[in-house]
């Protein structure tokens, strides 16, 4: 059977799917709950307007409570998982990515993102590279679809070339979260994109910037690129944070970049934040 996450990444037509984080894991037991009852109402909600959800795997270093033991089980009422992607690093031991995509595909999941994970923070990887865990896993869970990974700001021909490659194990790939302030990397590894013939699809992330703090843009500069004075220029001129975000898919859709994710939309009244972005899309 054909993946439906496959066949919804690749139809025609924009799309708009999120990426959420789970609970870190130093949160004491009764913020927990409610980080994961606010996480599942809004998953839930998500799920009924027809979007598809990415889940973190200890994003940036920190350290998450696991994505797939929360999910797999929790919905119900006529919600179907396959739309949940879950992220799966290689900062794991084997025997546990191996036994979390048996997890996954048995709780109705039908893809993962496998991406390699921060080598200067947190345990070793279990295999030098992305690619090699979806070599394995592709042997062990065959039905499961697996996903990529590739920064726009980096060598596009490169970033392409990673994806092309007769061993990249990749059915979709998402990228590292783009600004409208610099679209020409974009504008570049599409062209190399088009140019290398990559069919497999793309989801081009996008940052929900709350505000323009200057300690928050320092920290959040340290794990992504951050157009710190523009941000800072559009927030002192009066425009909303929804309307900012909003402004980076218009131009990602302008550039040729239809599928997207917005990052950093919290856990509490998710979709009501997403609704308000796509309102002024």
């Amino acid at each position: 059977m054909p993946s439906r996450l496959l066949s919804r990444l690749a139809a025609d037509g924009p799309l708009v799917s999120v990426e959420l984080r789970p609970p870190r894991t130093d949160l004491g037991r009764t913020d927990t709950m409610d980080a994961w009852i606010d996480l599942h109402h809004g998953v839930q909600r998500l799920l009924r307007k027809d979007r598809v959800v990415f889940f973190t795997d200890s994003a940036v270093g920190v350290p998450e409570e696991e994505n797939l033991s929360h999910l797999a089980g929790n919905f119900g009422g006529g919600v179907e998982p396959w739309p949940l992607v879950p992220f799966l690093t290689t900062k794991h031991t084997l025997d546990y990515c191996l036994l979390y995509a048996r997890r996954a595909w048995a709780g109705g999941i039908e893809a993962l993102t496998v991406l390699g994970g921060d080598r200067h923070v947190g345990p070793p990887r279990c295999v030098p590279f992305a690619k090699d865990l979806r070599s394995i896993l592709r042997n062990e869970v065959p039905g499961l679809a697996l996903g990529g990974w590739a920064n726009p700001g980096r060598d596009p021909e490169e970033q392409v070339e990673f994806l092309t490659a007769a061993d990249a194990q990749a059915d979709f790939f998402l990228t590292q979260v783009v600004s409208h302030h610099t679209m020409q990397p974009v504008e570049r590894f599409l062209a190399a994109a088009r140019e290398r013939d990559l069919s497999i699809p793309g989801v081009f992330g996008v940052f929900f910037y709350r505000s323009a703090n200057p300690r928050t843009l320092a920290r959040l500069a340290s794990f992504l690129p951050v157009s710190a004075a523009e941000l800072t220029r559009e927030f002192g001129s009066g425009d909303s944070a929804e309307a900012i975000c909003a402004r980076t898919i218009r131009a990602l859709r302008d550039a040729g970049a239809e599928k997207v994710y917005v990052s950093n939309l919290g856990t509490r009244g998710v979709e009501r934040t997403l609704d308000a972005i796509l309102a002024q899309v």
